[in-house]
């Protein structure tokens, strides 16, 4: 008995209902990038280590999947380096690439090896899968789609502001209410600065990042698991519970970390987007959330996450600013800002929250029913007619019984179906049925548009 086929843990299948619900939310998304100025470009599947490695963190390379070398991967390989189970020594040996963890550093890469190519700044969105070797869980996949929208090649604050419109615009299409909660990295510099730890500031931002997961008293045993005292943990502490609104918060911030300059330059940073949004009307209530830290090392500016309200999900989307990622590509002090919508937690709401436009516009709108040559020759200029205006059309291939036809269209959604006989051959018309009402109704080709546009 052949074994029953199954798909990796963290990966999907998606049915035509679903593709077109996914592709809805593509659509909706690239509507919006479009309407800023945003162009697509793509990137290939695999990148090669030496462009992935240590752009992520620890966390993070370990999460990359590595793929082995062609051929005989082992060659070269003595027995004694086997033996030794170096699993980090032995993947430098049998793999030079793996699958992209996210979007961002290829863009980095794209630029750098583009860069007499494209226009500063250089404003870029891109809609394509990564992977992560991650445990799977509820709203956590092995494999998932981002959709990243950039701009490299500007250190303008109007540029936050443009991506947090565009958040608003997206989730305001999509029907999702949200919170958008906002960070900067130079307020955590400041904060560790303050604390006496600047150079445990990659320790404390991945740690705090875990908040929301794991509570505040995890989160201090994970910094005192990275050698930071126990008097700087006392002082991160009223940090962390900082309450009150934005404003009051950035306040007590401004006497906390007054002796910091990079962590004032953060508060002026995080002033100036609140004014532009404010200025700006958006809609979208933005929160200053200080454990948000995002725990990707090349943040160096604002950085944000977006929350659905109306159900427990991580984050939906997250982003931030990055001021000289392609440095570690060779080409130095290119300040770049971005976010990157989840379009697999996205789904996952919209299912929740039976959020989806009624009728796709991806479905069969017509389908003819064939009960031999002579109709199926009659209508298949029909077909062509329907189609050049653009209405999505179909003709069953056989001549099956009545039922099973109608059973087809049933099963697919398919709102209209076109009967054609004698009768209907003699006068030039098609039997149109409306499959929700039952009703029919005798129609020419141009009464059949008009019904159906």
């Amino acid at each position: 008995m052949a074994q029953k086929p199954s798909i990796p843990k963290g990966t999907r299948d998606f049915t035509p209902a679903e593709m077109a619900n996914r592709n809805y939310i593509f659509n909706t998304i690239k509507d919006v990038f479009r309407l800023y100025g945003f162009q697509q470009i793509e990137t290939p599947a695999m990148e090669n280590l030496s462009t992935l490695m240590g752009k992520y963190g620890e966390e993070g390379d370990k999460l990359l999947f590595k793929i082995l070398n062609s051929g005989d991967f082992l060659n070269g390989l003595s027995d004694n380096e086997l033996l030794e189970r170096n699993s980090p020594k032995l993947t430098t040996k049998i793999s030079e690439k793996g699958l992209r963890y996210d979007l961002t550093v290829p863009f980095a890469r794209f630029v750098v090896q583009n860069r007499d190519k494209i226009t500063f700044p250089f404003k870029r969105y891109q809609i394509q899968p990564v992977w992560r070797a991650d445990r799977p869980q509820r709203g956590r996949y092995r494999e998932f789609y981002q959709c990243d929208v950039d701009v490299v090649g500007s250190d303008s604050l109007l540029n936050e502001l443009e991506l947090i419109q565009i958040v608003d615009e997206v989730y305001r299409r999509l029907k999702i209410k949200v919170v958008i909660k906002i960070n900067n990295r130079k307020i955590l510099s400041g904060i560790a600065e303050i604390i006496g730890e600047a150079e445990k500031i990659t320790d404390i931002t991945v740690a705090i990042d875990k908040m929301d997961k794991i509570g505040l008293e995890k989160v201090n045993e994970e910094i005192a698991s990275k050698g930071i005292s126990q008097q700087a943990i006392d002082k991160l502490q009223p940090i962390l519970k900082l309450s009150g609104t934005n404003s009051e918060k950035l306040n007590q911030l401004k006497a906390v970390l007054s002796y910091s300059e990079i962590g004032m330059k953060g508060i002026a940073e995080l002033e100036t987007i609140f004014g532009l949004c404010e200025a700006m009307k958006v809609d979208t209530a933005i929160e200053l959330d200080l454990t948000l830290a995002r725990g990707l090392n090349y943040y160096t500016g604002a950085i944000f996450e977006v929350k659905a309200l109306d159900v427990e999900i991580g984050s939906i989307t997250g982003g931030g600013r990055y001021d000289n990622l392609t440095g570690v590509f060779g080409m130095e002090g290119v300040s770049g800002v971005g976010i990157s919508f989840g379009a697999d937690r996205i789904y996952d709401v919209l299912n929740q929250l039976e959020l989806y436009p009624e009728n796709s516009v991806e479905n069969t709108r017509v389908l003819f029913v064939s009960f031999g040559e002579k109709e199926l020759m009659y209508c298949l200029p029909w077909l062509n007619a329907l189609r050049a205006k653009g209405i999505n059309t179909e003709i069953y291939p056989e001549s099956a019984k009545m039922k099973k036809q109608m059973s087809y269209a049933d099963n697919k959604h398919i709102p209209y179906v076109a009967i054609v006989g004698e009768t209907e051959m003699n006068e030039g018309k098609v039997m149109l049925k409306n499959m929700k009402s039952g009703e029919q109704q005798l129609c020419t080709l141009n009464e059949l548009l008009a019904i159906i546009q």
